[in-house]
């Protein structure tokens, strides 16, 4: 299965992976990142050994995307992006949901222990 494939096929998948790694944290960072005239919350893991990186993104107008990001054997990085379903979107727990809203409206990080996130 190429990243594309578990992108786009298991996204559900890798945000319970993803709630699952940061709720376990002693402390998690949503951080407010921008980019020309785009803006929104993220949460990240990050899979050192491999090089990977699966992260939680708000939109604006509640637009939540999963983001994989990956060096391949030439040490090139590459990223992919899916919108998140209904569906999908529901598997996140609503503190997080709420969390990230604040971030995106306050457009300002926070820090905060990960057991807070699961409420």
């Amino acid at each position: 299965m190429t990243y594309e494939e578990l992108v786009k096929n298991h996204a559900g998948e890798m945000i319970e992976k993803l709630v699952t790694d940061v709720v376990s944290k002693d402390a998690v960072e949503i951080r407010f990142e921008f980019e020309d005239n785009d803006q929104w919350s993220v949460i990240s893991m990050f899979i050192y050994e491999e090089d990977k990186e699966i992260s939680l993104r708000l939109h604006a107008s509640e637009r939540y995307e999963i983001y994989f990001g990956y060096y391949d054997d030439e040490d090139e990085f590459f990223e992919i992006t899916q919108s998140l379903t209904p569906e999908e979107i529901k598997i996140i727990p609503k503190g997080l949901q709420k969390l990230m809203k604040k971030v995106l409206e306050d457009e300002q990080g926070m820090r905060l222990p990960g057991n807070f996130l699961s409420r």
